[in-house]
């Protein structure tokens, strides 16, 4: 399993040859501008809520690529009224079986609305099982007691949470995060891209350290195997 990091909380994950996209805020990205969204490979778009920046790459790339857009009712109604026409409407609690295994929808707490102001529906994560590993994207999310449903029900080998605070859980939070979805192997999102959601990267790794965590933090473009 290979993951890129295209910057805040997009990553690219390869899974059993399929190239899963999440969350495509890139172009509009000052911190991404050595990334060509135009290039970024994508079978299937997973788009955690309707913020811009986690949504505006998604049109583009999907036409381009013909993925398979992921997301709530809502976004994919407004989707298919921007010309994209492959994608899959779901909704929290709900799961689907793909070519690289299963998708499953699970809380956020946050809000969602489209770039023209309409509603996005629920926020929400994802949980990623396959053959190769399993994965948590929160999304844009508080700490939640719904997360201590993740640790219960489900294995995880990783998981992708936000810690940039101030819009979404910050440092402390997700390090009590990791105790409720039973997992210490932790890629930090949604930091640094804003002056709202800037971090001492040293002292996040560290805190996550003393609490007998790890957090990984990606440089953007970087490319890792399975952490």
């Amino acid at each position: 399993m290979n993951i890129t990091y295209y910057g805040h909380s997009c990553f690219g994950v390869e899974i059993e040859g399929k190239h899963l996209l999440f969350d495509p805020f890139i172009s509009q990205n000052p911190l991404a501008a050595g990334i060509n969204a135009d290039e970024v490979k994508a079978d299937f778009i997973l788009v955690s809520h309707g913020h811009f920046d986690h949504i505006a790459d998604a049109v583009s790339i999907a036409k381009r690529t013909g993925a398979t857009v992921i997301s709530t009712w809502e976004i994919h109604e407004w989707l298919q009224k921007q010309g994209v026409t492959n994608s899959r409407p779901m909704n929290i609690g709900g799961k689907w079986m793909t070519s690289f295994g299963k998708v499953k929808c699970v809380n956020a707490v946050h809000s969602s609305s489209l770039p023209d102001g309409s509603y996005g529906g629920n926020p929400m994560g994802f949980i990623i099982e396959s053959p190769a590993g399993s994965f948590y994207y929160a999304g844009d999310t508080a700490l939640t007691m719904d997360m201590k449903l993740i640790g219960e029900y489900r294995k995880i080998d990783f998981a992708f949470l936000p810690i940039g605070d101030n819009f979404t859980m910050g440092i402390d939070n997700a390090i009590i995060a990791c105790d409720f979805i039973g997992c210490a192997n932790i890629i930090g999102m949604h930091y640094n891209t804003f002056g709202y959601i800037v971090i001492d990267e040293n002292e996040a790794r560290n805190s996550f350290s003393r609490a007998g965590k790890k957090l990984t933090l990606m440089k953007v473009g970087e490319t890792i195997t399975k952490p």
